[in-house]
């Protein structure tokens, strides 16, 4: 019947050839020929993964010189077809005006016990190595695999949904859209008209004025630290100047989404006027910065406890400090004085825009 099934094929009759297999494979289902063929025609039918499949199979348990040729063969037909279809899929979608705006693919965290399918997924899809994808996958947090055309990340997220691994993307200037207002003191809170907040702040412009909102308006809370450097001179035994920076300190942001005004409300512990407005001071001797900063949040938990805390900026930031070009892009509004710039700074904006971004979709 083999050969009934080698002549259907030369002569192109696949209709008689898928007939004539569904008898073989009942009479001889573990036979390599049988095998070879029924890869060929979920080939032919357009399932590559099907016969993907089978042809690797057929390389690992077959020792026949001609089936593994073969096998060999359809693996290099499906590759070609493949990356035809993606890099056309790729194009398509890129073709659109706004499609090479620059932008970052993020992943999300995904659990231990899902990521070994996961990397098997992540690695077919982005053409790389399953154990490099299996370390890429982040397990708490997120991490920023890819920056560049907003078009093509876009195409990659879409591939990476469907296959379950979390993921998003943004365009650079969404984040830069956003509002900052550098927040100096909260000057008000009326709990009989509505809960209103009352704080003074400044602008982009560095223009001072005040905002009044609801805690419900409030849909995310961002908070991080940011690292303090101070260069260190030593001195060696031959009089040798060494210099190196270390990290002196480190200062304290949190930041209060507003979606529907577009706007981020950003608290900083050195630049909190925490002798003005409302007076929160838990005990009579609260004057380090400390202990102030963290009677504020406790009554920022107080007022909003309903909304999440993002505060895995540090491991997100770690893994994208030597993206100088993308986060030369970002304007950080931090107001830190540094005596050189710091990817830390621009890399906090990225996060909490990145939040922002995602819980605006």
């Amino acid at each position: 019947m083999l050969e009934q099934v080698a002549a259907a094929f030369e002569q192109k009759d696949y209709k008689t050839a898928t007939k004539l297999l569904k008898q073989l494979l009942k009479a001889t289902p573990d036979d390599p020929m049988v095998k070879l063929y029924v890869a060929k025609i979920q080939e032919l039918s357009g399932k590559w993964e099907d016969a993907e499949k089978i042809y690797r199979q057929l390389l690992r348990n077959t020792t026949n010189n001609k089936i593994l040729s073969q096998a060999r063969q359809g693996l290099q037909r499906i590759q070609e077809i493949t990356e035809a279809e993606r890099r056309r899929a790729i194009s398509q979608a890129t073709s659109d005006e706004n499609a090479n705006e620059p932008g970052v693919l993020v992943l999300e965290a995904i659990s231990n016990e899902l990521k070994t399918e996961a990397a098997q997924k992540f690695a077919k899809i982005m053409q790389i190595e399953p154990y490099n994808a299996r370390l890429l996958l982040p397990s708490r947090g997120w991490r920023l695999y890819r920056t560049g055309a907003i078009g093509e990340l876009k195409f990659y997220a879409e591939q990476l949904q469907q296959n379950e691994i979390p993921c998003f993307c943004s365009t650079l200037t969404a984040i830069q859209q956003i509002q900052v207002f550098k927040v100096k003191y909260l000057q008000e809170f009326n709990q009989e008209t509505d809960s209103q907040i009352t704080l003074v702040c400044t602008n982009q412009s560095e223009q001072l004025g005040s905002l009044t909102f609801a805690p419900s308006e409030v849909k995310a809370r961002v908070q991080g630290l940011l690292p303090i450097f101070e260069e260190v001179v030593n001195l060696s035994n031959r009089l040798k100047v060494d210099r190196k920076t270390k990290t002196q300190d480190y200062t304290q942001f949190c930041d209060l989404h507003l979606p529907k005004r577009k706007c981020i409300l950003r608290f900083h512990d050195s630049s909190y006027q925490f002798k003005q407005g409302i007076d929160f001071v838990a005990t009579a001797n609260s004057n380090t910065l400390r202990i102030n900063w963290n009677n504020l949040t406790h009554w920022l938990n107080q007022q909003l406890p309903q909304v999440k805390i993002w505060s895995d900026f540090t491991p997100f930031a770690e893994t994208i400090l030597d993206q100088n070009e993308m986060l030369s892009h970002i304007q950080p509004h931090t107001h830190l004085f540094r005596r050189e710039a710091s990817n830390w700074d621009p890399a906090f904006h990225l996060y909490s825009g990145l939040v922002f971004t995602k819980n605006c979709d």
